[in-house]
């Protein structure tokens, strides 16, 4: 046991060593911008920049706007084929996982051939469009983590019961969703709306060869530019990721019911 124990606390040191020196120094890097000495002068700079203020409110408006149609999407479906049409989670599951197996740059290419400004449905034509049709490959992209999570969460109350109480109460359908099964399951559409924004910070392929100004491609374009800058952008996005990691362990707890003496 003691073998065990001592092997157990190696292989921990040695995976955080490999995860956390890296991060030291790259962290100790974006402070060496002035001759001599440390600094914050890296990170003055970003957050001077305009285009980053720009491009991470562009995401950041990107990322809520998939959220709330990836909610709207998700929520109806998984509590759809969590009460009525359970042999479907399967094949569900198995669409859910095709944007993981499925590389982005595929994807947004059949986008761009399918809604180009000579199809149907030109989503490629104007700005507002373009933005329509990223988010919607932002909720494609995201996927996985919020079914999963909303799936989760669903399996984790009893929808028929909270379904059929609703009913005998004469709650109609909107209702039931609305007002019984989402304050239910809050915690987990928190943890996968987290994840997708933290999915939605970071991405690159499809807003680069969409051409729209969204964060992703600003840190490519500074990488490829500067020397210090893009060490201090690193660091704000690996703290801007562990926040929404942190918030989803803090709301993926719930309310903690206390038992009555």
């Amino acid at each position: 046991m003691n073998q065990a124990r001592i092997g157990a606390w190696i292989a921990t040191i040695l995976g955080a060593l490999y995860f956390v020196v890296p991060l030291i120094g790259t962290f100790e890097f974006s402070l060496r911008m002035r001759r001599g000495e440390y600094s914050f002068d890296a990170y003055r700079v970003v957050f001077g920049d305009p285009q980053f203020q720009a491009t991470f409110a562009y995401s950041t408006l990107q990322a809520l706007a998939t959220i709330v149609v990836g909610v709207l999407l998700v929520v109806p479906t998984a509590y759809w084929i969590q009460l009525r049409l359970p042999k479907l989670r399967p094949v569900v599951e198995f669409i859910t996982l095709m944007p993981l197996v499925i590389p982005a740059i595929v994807i947004v290419f059949g986008y761009i051939r399918l809604y180009n400004s000579s199809s149907i449905l030109p989503m490629t034509a104007s700005a507002r469009a373009t933005d329509l049709l990223l988010t919607f490959s932002y909720v494609t992209l995201a996927l996985p983590y919020m079914y999963r999570a909303v799936d989760t969460g669903l399996r984790a109350i009893d929808v028929r019961t909270l379904t059929e109480a609703a009913e005998n109460l004469g709650a109609g359908w909107p209702t039931i969703l609305f007002k019984v099964i989402l304050p239910n399951v809050r915690s987990a559409i928190l943890s996968g709306a987290f994840l997708t924004f933290a999915v939605v910070i970071g991405e690159f392929t499809m807003a680069s060869l969409l051409n729209r100004p969204a964060f992703g491609p600003y840190l490519q374009n500074i990488g490829a530019n500067r020397a210090y800058e893009p060490s201090a952008l690193a660091i704000i996005a690996f703290v801007v990721t562990w926040a929404c990691m942190g918030l989803i362990n803090v709301f993926g707890r719930g309310k903690q019911i206390k038992a009555a003496p």
